[in-house]
């Protein structure tokens, strides 16, 4: 199977950052693309950015520019540097994954993002 963990959310003002992080354990091979996506008061599920094995990451218009994502192989790890944070970033911050033969949808619990002044 596949755990997926997510840490570092916290509490930031407007124009602030945050690093949040990932870290995949699998039983059943490598954890191929993985993604970020959000859960706000306005939107119950929200992409945010993702990035494949090779290293591609691709990002929702919403947060292009502001956020990147990166992925350590080696340490099977996902990373969400967030800048710029506005107050339609809060929320649920959720790890994504797929893994296994044929690929399947994993999700770690989320960690919270609170963005106000």
């Amino acid at each position: 199977q596949v755990q997926l963990v997510e840490s570092g959310g916290g509490s930031v003002q407007p124009g602030g950052s945050l690093r949040l992080s990932c870290a995949a354990t699998s039983t059943i091979g490598s954890v191929i693309n993985m993604a970020w996506y959000r859960r706000t008061p306005t939107k119950a599920h929200e992409f945010v950015a993702m990035v494949l094995h090779d290293g591609t990451a691709n990002y929702a218009g919403a947060v292009r520019g502001r956020f990147t994502v990166s992925r350590d192989n080696a340490r099977n790890t996902l990373s969400l540097q967030m800048n710029s944070l506005r107050s339609e970033d809060a929320g649920v911050y959720i790890c994504n994954g797929y893994a296994g033969n044929p690929p399947r949808a994993y999700w770690g619990q989320g960690t919270q993002v609170t963005v106000s002044s």
